[in-house]
């Protein structure tokens, strides 16, 4: 499977549990250490967990080796490594406070499929 499509993997399992205003940011060329960030948000702790999951559980039927999962028992900012792919689940106040689109306003984003 392409690094594409396992972003797009990634954003459509955030988006089957609801998952507010899901960006791929193509961070190629900018970073190092991913290709890809998939960054969404959840309006509540209980959501933020359940977008997390299904994530996992969707690269883990896929057989894509799910390298680490961070935060997830606060539910504020969980951080799903994938590799090549990284995503950032937020609960939606620490999204704003964060602003990664900003902080990578240099790359370029792409649709959801």
């Amino acid at each position: 499977m392409k690094v594409v499509e396992i972003a797009q993997l990634a954003a459509n399992a955030a988006e089957e549990k609801k998952a507010q205003d899901i960006v791929i940011l193509d961070i190629r060329g900018l970073s190092i250490f991913a290709d890809f960030f998939v960054i969404c948000h959840g309006n509540s702790q209980t959501q933020v967990q359940a977008i997390a999951t299904a994530i996992k559980e969707k690269v883990t039927e896929s057989d894509i080796p799910l390298k680490g999962i961070e935060g997830y028992q606060d539910a504020r900012w969980v951080l799903i490594d994938l590799g090549d792919v990284v995503v950032h689940v937020f609960h939606k106040d620490e999204r704003k406070f964060y602003g990664l689109e900003r902080l990578w306003g240099d790359a370029r984003q792409i649709n959801v499929q």
